[in-house]
C-alpha cells in the first residue's frame, strides 16, 4: 500500500527535492503541499487521516514548525511528523521542542547543493519514512544489524552464559549503576522517564541516546529543567555521583573508568562511530565490565537496530544485571528493544510510564 506524504515548506527549491526523492520511491508519494504551518493546519484539520507522515521545516512565515506542532496537539489532530530543517543543526533547542511536542524524528537539510543530490541526504529521507510510516520492511543497513552482534558472538550463539537473565540480589556493599539505550522516540521518551525520577536517586544513571553533535546539550538541559533529579550532557572527566543523569555527547564515544583512588569518571572522546553509531551503546555497556559496581540496572528503550545487546550481553557475563526493556506498544520503534527481549537477558518488559518506577524501585534512593 502506497504512503501518501505532506510536505510543508516554504521554499519551492526544497519542496521540489524532497518530492524528487520520495516519488521515486514506489512505496511513498507526495500527495499534497503546503508553504507554511497555517496552510498545513488547514489541510490536516480536513485531512489528516490521509496523511501517513509530513516532512515539516521549522522556519515558516505566518506560522512556523513548533506553532504547527502545538496546533496539532490542541485540536488533538494525530499525525507522524518528521522535521526536516537547518534549524535543526543550528538551533538544537528548536529541534528538541519539537521532539517534545510530539515529532517522531528530525533530519537536517543539506548545506550545500552537492550535498542535496548526494544519495545520503535521500538515503536519511527514505529510511526515517519507511520507520515511521511503517511501510513494507526493507533490508536493515549494516550499521543497524552489526551493532548488536559482535564477533564473538554471532547471531545464533548462545544468550550471555545460560542464555537467561540472572538473578538479582540485594547489593550489600558495592554501588548501583543506571544505564540506558534509546534511539528513535527516544528524546520523547525521555521527557516522560527522566522527569518520573527522585532527585536523591541512589545511583548515577547514563544515557546513550543516538543524537549528532549539537543536540545532547540542548535535550540536556531541557530535561534538566523538567526534572527534579540532575540532568547533563557527559564531559569528559566527569565524575560519577548519585542522584545526577549523565547524556551522552553527539558525536562522541562515552565510557565509565575507574579512578586508581576508587572514584568512577567518564571518559568522553571524539574517535570513529561504531557500525555508524557515534555515540553506541555498546561501548558504553562494554566499559562497565571494568567497574566495581555491583548492581548495574540496564535500560533499553525505543530505536531502529540493537545498538546495546551486544554490550549488555558482555556485561552479563561478569556482573550482577538487571534488564528492563520498554514494551512494543510505547515503543515509537520496536528496534532496540525487541531485539534485547530476544536475547532473553531480559528481566522486566514494561511501558514507558511504569518505567521510572522500576529503576527507582531497583536503584533505590539515599
Amino acid at each position: 500500500m502506497i504512503k501518501n506524504i505532506l510536505i510543508v515548506d516554504d521554499s519551492a527549491l526544497m519542496r521540489r527535492v524532497l518530492s524528487d526523492i520520495i516519488n521515486k520511491d514506489v512505496r511513498f508519494h507526495v500527495s499534497e503541499y503546503a508553504t507554511n504551518g497555517l496552510e498545513a493546519l488547514d489541510i490536516m484539520k480536513s485531512r489528516a487521516k490521509e496523511f501517513d507522515a509530513v516532512l515539516l521545516d521549522i522556519n515558516m512565515p505566518k506560522m512556523n514548525g513548533i506553532e504547527f506542532l502545538e496546533k496539532l496537539n490542541e485540536h488533538d489532530i494525530k499525525a507522524t511528523v518528521i522535521i526536516v530543517s537547518t534549524i535543526a543543526k543550528k538551533d538544537a533547542r528548536e529541534t528538541i521542542t519539537a521532539l517534545e511536542l510530539g515529532a517522531f524524528d528530525f533530519i537536517t537539510k543539506p548545506e550545500s547543493y552537492v550535498e542535496v543530490n548526494s544519495n545520503q541526504f535521500a538515503d536519511r529521507i527514505l529510511k526515517r519514512l519507511t520507520f515511521a510510516t511503517k511501510a513494507e520492511e526493507i533490508e536493515e543497513s549494516e550499521d543497524e544489524l552489526a551493532c548488536g552482534l559482535t564477533e564473538e558472538e554471532p547471531k545464533d550463539s548462545k544468550k550471555g552464559k545460560s542464555g537467561k537473565a540472572k538473578p538479582v540480589t540485594d547489593s550489600k556493599t558495592g554501588g548501583k549503576l543506571v544505564a540506558l539505550a534509546c534511539s528513535t522516540g527516544g528524546p520523547k521518551a525521555l521527557h516522560t522517564l527522566i522527569p518520573a525520577l527522585p532527585a536523591n536517586l541512589d545511583a548515577p544513571m547514563l544515557i546513550v541516546q543516538h543524537m549528532p553533535s549539537g543536540f545532547t546539550k540542548s535535550l540536556a538541559d531541557r530535561l534538566n529543567e523538567i526534572s527534579p533529579i540532575k540532568v547533563k550532557e557527559a564531559d569528559d572527566g566527569d565524575v560519577l555521583e548519585k542522584g545526577t543523569v549523565y547524556i551522552a555527547k553527539g558525536g562522541h564515544q562515552m565510557r565509565a573508568v575507574k579512578k586508581r583512588n576508587g572514584e568512577y569518571y567518564l571518559k568522553v572522546t571524539k574517535e570513529s562511530a561504531r557500525r555508524g553509531l557515534l555515540p553506541c551503546a555498546d561501548i558504553m555497556y562494554e566499559s562497565l565490565t571494568d567497574l566495581d559496581y555491583d548492581h548495574i540496572v540496564c535500560v533499553v528503550l525505543t530505536g531502529m537496530g540493537g545498538d546495546g545487546t551486544a554490550g549488555i550481553k558482555k556485561l552479563n557475563k561478569s556482573k550482577n544485571i538487571y534488564v528492563i526493556a520498554q514494551d512494543e506498544k510505547t515503543s515509537v520503534v520496536y528496534g532496540m528493544p525487541k531485539v534485547i527481549k530476544e536475547s532473553g537477558l531480559v528481566n522486566e518488559v514494561l511501558p514507558l510510564t511504569e518505567i521510572a518506577d522500576a529503576i527507582t524501585k531497583k536503584a533505590g534512593v539515599h
